[in-house]
C-alpha cells in the first residue's frame, strides 16, 4: 500500500464539496485551533449552532471567483496508516477546466452528488473527464443523505444509475465504490454511521486508508522519459567544464551508466552521472528532480528529451489527439496555436476536428464545425518541431500535452495523445 495518496474532489455547485473537504480536515484533526477558533465564532454570528466547516476552505473560493483560468486548491492531511494530498476543484461548469487540472495526477476522485439531486448533467461531465483523463480509482460520495425522505431507495437508485455510467466509461466494478455521507452531520466520514444501517461498507476515510493504489500508477511501465528544463553551465573555476542537464524523471528509472538517447535528435550516449544538490546517486525514479551528466559533449537544449535507448519512442510532426477544450471561443479547424508538450514549446496547427464526444448520452458527433467550452473531442494536430510523445494510453505524463494562445499566452485546451476514449461505450445512451 503506498504511503502517500493523491486525490481530488469534483462535483456540480452546492452538492456539499467545500463542507465534505472541510470535515475531511477536522476529522483528521489537520487543522490549527485558531482557525477551529475563527470558523467557530463565524459560524455564531451566522445564527448557526454547530461550526460551519465550509468556512475553512470558503477563502479559496473567493480567489477562484476572481477568473483565475487554472486555480487549485492543495490540502494535505494525514492519518496514522496514510497521508494524502488533496486537489481541491471549484464546481461551477465554467470552471470543468480547473477539474481537469486537479484531477490530472489524481490516483483517486471523490465525486460528489446531492441526494436530493442526484446524478445531473455536471456529474455525467465530470465522470467521462475522469475517464478521459484514465483516473485509476473513483469514489461516488453521495452527500445530504440525511435530507431525503426515502434515503436506502435514494442511494440505490443513485448507485445503480451512476454504476450503469461508470461501467459505459470503461472503469471496473471494483474500481468504484459509493458511500452515502453527511459531510455536515459527519455520517459515513470519519467513522461508519449508526444513521445508515442500509450501508455495510467502510466509511470515506476508511476507504482512502485502504484502496489499493500503486505509488506510481499514473505512470505506466515504460522506459527512461526526461524532459530537460535547464542547461547547467556554470563557468567558474571550481567547474571549468560543468555540463549539466536539469530536469525531471517523468518516467522510468535513469541509472549510472545506461545508455539513453536525446531526442528529437537521435543522438546516442550514457548517463556517466546523476547529480542533486546532495550529491550523486546511482538511480533515480519518476518525479525525482536531478542533473544528469553524460559521457559525450553532445547538443542538447531545453526541450529536448533523454530516453531510454532500448524504449525510445518516435519523434511525432503528425498526430490525433483527444482535448479537453477549455477556451471562450470555439475551436475551429486551421487554428494556429502553441503547443506545450513537457518542456518543448512549438507552434502546431489543428487539422480536422474528427469528432466531438456527448458526455451526456456517450455518443460521438462526426466531423463537427467546432468544439465549444468544455467540449471534449478528437483532433488531428500538426507541429512546427517533433516531440518525444507517448500514446497516453502507455504513459500519462508524456501523452499529455496543452495548447496555447500564442497572443495572450492562455491555455486553451487540455491534450491527450491517441484516442483516449476508446474504452468508452459510444452510441449507447445511459438509462436508455
Amino acid at each position: 500500500m503506498a504511503d502517500l495518496l493523491r486525490l481530488a474532489t469534483a462535483g456540480s455547485v452546492d452538492d456539499g464539496k467545500s463542507t465534505l473537504v472541510g470535515r475531511l480536515l477536522y476529522d483528521t484533526k489537520s487543522v490549527l485551533a485558531d482557525q477551529i477558533d475563527a470558523v467557530t465564532r463565524a459560524s455564531v454570528d451566522k445564527g448557526l449552532a454547530t461550526p460551519d466547516l465550509s468556512l475553512l476552505v470558503d477563502g479559496l473560493r473567493a480567489e477562484r471567483e476572481q477568473g483565475i483560468t487554472i486555480d487549485v486548491a492543495y490540502r494535505y492531511f494525514a492519518t496514522p496508516a496514510r497521508s494524502f494530498v488533496l486537489a481541491d476543484t471549484p464546481g461551477h461548469v465554467q470552471y470543468t477546466r480547473n477539474t481537469v487540472s486537479g484531477a490530472s495526477t489524481a490516483q483517486l476522485v471523490i465525486l460528489l452528488v446531492d441526494a436530493r439531486k442526484g446524478v445531473i448533467e455536471q456529474t455525467r461531465r465530470h465522470a467521462a473527464v475522469m475517464a478521459l483523463l484514465g483516473v485509476p480509482k473513483l469514489v461516488l460520495a453521495v452527500n445530504k443523505i440525511d435530507l431525503v425522505d426515502d434515503p436506502a431507495g435514494v442511494f440505490a437508485r443513485i448507485v445503480a444509475e451512476f454504476s450503469e455510467l461508470t461501467a459505459k466509461l470503461g472503469w471496473a466494478a471494483e474500481d468504484v465504490v459509493e458511500i452515502p455521507v453527511s459531510a455536515l452531520h459527519g455520517d459515513n466520514v470519519a467513522s461508519r454511521s449508526a444513521n445508515t444501517p442500509y450501508y455495510t461498507g467502510p466509511s470515506l476515510i476508511e476507504h482512502l486508508e485502504s484502496v489499493p493504489v500503486d505509488a506510481d500508477s499514473t505512470r505506466h511501465e515504460v522506459g527512461l522519459r526526461f524532459p530537460v528544463q535547464y542547461v547547467i553551465r556554470p563557468r567558474t573555476t571550481d567547474y571549468p567544464d560543468y555540463r549539466g542537464y536539469a530536469g525531471q524523471v517523468a518516467a522510468g528509472t535513469v541509472r549510472k551508466g545506461d545508455e539513453v538517447v536525446v531526442l528529437p535528435s537521435g543522438t546516442r550516449t550514457t548517463v556517466e552521472r546523476i547529480d542533486t544538490p546532495n550529491g550523486e546517486l546511482t538511480s533515480a525514479q519518476p518525479g525525482r528532480s536531478v542533473t544528469l551528466i553524460l559521457a559525450d559533449d553532445v547538443d542538447v537544449s531545453r526541450g529536448d528529451t533523454i530516453v531510454a535507448a532500448d524504449d525510445a519512442p518516435e519523434p511525432i510532426e503528425a498526430f490525433d489527439a483527444t482535448v479537453c477544450w477549455l477556451g471562450d471561443k470555439p475551436l475551429r479547424p486551421g487554428a494556429r496555436l502553441l503547443l506545450k508538450h513537457g518542456t518543448r514549446t512549438t507552434q502546431a496547427i489543428v487539422g480536422a476536428l474528427i469528432e466531438r464526444f456527448d458526455e451526456q448520452h456517450l455518443s460521438a458527433d462526426p466531423a463537427p464545425e467546432s468544439l465549444a467550452l468544455n467540449d471534449i473531442g478528437r483532433i488531428s494536430v500538426r507541429v512546427a518541431e517533433p516531440i518525444a510523445a507517448d500514446d497516453y494510453s502507455v504513459n500519462r505524463y508524456t501523452g499529455s500535452f496543452l495548447l496555447i494562445d500564442p497572443a495572450g499566452g492562455n491555455t486553451l485546451a487540455a491534450g491527450l495523445v491517441g484516442d483516449a476514449l476508446t474504452k468508452v461505450e459510444v452510441g449507447t445512451e445511459v438509462g436508455a
